[in-house]
């Protein structure tokens, strides 16, 4: 299997690109690196609703989506969306495209978490601010015009990581109640042993320097790399989660853990979709202007989104 060749022409001209690599800048370099050239990659931003910003639990800015076609007054549901970027880099801009995306193709209210970055704020911050974020959310569904009953959890990469780990939370304290996992190539094994880390860790734009680096940031004290809350593959039990979509890409370095982590989510019972786009590489759902198989993921995740919510209704 090779990569797609719409995959190739990217990385080549990521190649010959003059910009410095994420791990070679600081933190707030490669803040801008990534915000403009996740830009340029993007599909258009179509138009919803409504988007705004908002504040929850006092000091986390949130912003919400209703999709196009919809009134304030209607009860929606909802996903709460966390962005992903190596809990160093990305925002709400970042992923506002696709956040639309899904608002619209789901049909669904959806929350992107503007959740504190390392390393100002190393771990567990980006934990903290997700889970009360998350919480808040639930509180306010009358005011929010959303469904109590139908609340997903979702985010790509790093914030597919919180996701799982969200949800993990979630069911040990029994609230808020979460109706669906969504899962883009999360990372969820920080100790990076598996054999993609190696296998794709180079020439596939997310590298093992990279990797490295974020992980330096957000987890500076090795010890944590093995607390659930980083590394949710290393959960007690993961028995008891709700149902979870969870997408890989093949010439990802996460690839691998992607996979092992679904595969543990049949084996505990809980009823999980794994998807995999053999020809992808990591980041690719946003980049939905260069690559068509971008936007027929982001479809997918809005039909398994759909269904979520549809089960919940029924």
């Amino acid at each position: 299997m090779k990569p797609h060749p719409q995959v190739v022409e990217l990385l080549e001209r990521a190649a010959k690109s003059p910009l410095p690599l994420y791990h070679t800048v600081p933190a707030h370099v490669a803040r801008r690196l990534y915000r403009d050239t996740r830009a340029v990659l993007s599909p258009p931003a179509p138009e919803v609703a409504e988007a705004r910003l908002m504040v929850v639990g006092g000091a986390i800015a949130v912003r919400m989506y209703r999709p196009a076609g919809v009134s304030r007054a209607e009860v929606l549901p909802a996903l709460v969306y966390f962005h992903g970027g190596g809990w160093v880099i990305g925002d709400l801009d970042t992923h506002d495209v696709l956040c639309r995306q899904l608002a619209n193709g789901a049909r669904c209210a959806v929350f992107s978490v503007d959740y504190r970055l390392a390393p100002e704020h190393p771990f567990p911050a980006a934990v903290e601010d997700c889970l009360g974020a998350t919480r808040e959310i639930a509180l306010q569904a009358a005011k929010l015009a959303i469904d109590p009953e139908r609340i997903a959890v979702g985010g790509d990469s790093a914030g597919g990581n919180l996701a799982t780990v969200i949800a993990l939370a979630a069911r040990d304290a029994g609230s808020p109640r979460i109706c669906f996992q969504l899962l883009i190539y999360p990372a969820t094994d920080q100790r990076c042993e598996f054999a993609s880390h190696q296998r794709n860790g180079e020439g596939y734009l997310l590298t093992r320097q990279s990797i490295e680096y974020f992980r330096g940031y957000y987890l500076p004290r090795s010890r944590d790399w093995l607390d659930w809350r980083a590394s949710p593959l290393l959960a007690p039990k993961l028995a008891g989660l709700p149902p979870a979509f969870l997408l890989t890409a093949g010439f990802d370095p996460l690839l691998d853990e992607g996979r092992a982590y679904a595969e543990r989510l049949a084996r505990e019972g809980v009823d999980v979709a794994y998807l995999d786009f053999p020809e992808m590489v990591h980041g690719f759902i946003l980049f939905g202007g260069v690559l068509d198989t971008a936007n027929a993921a982001v479809a997918e995740c809005c039909t398994r989104l759909q269904g979520a919510f549809a089960a919940v209704a029924a």
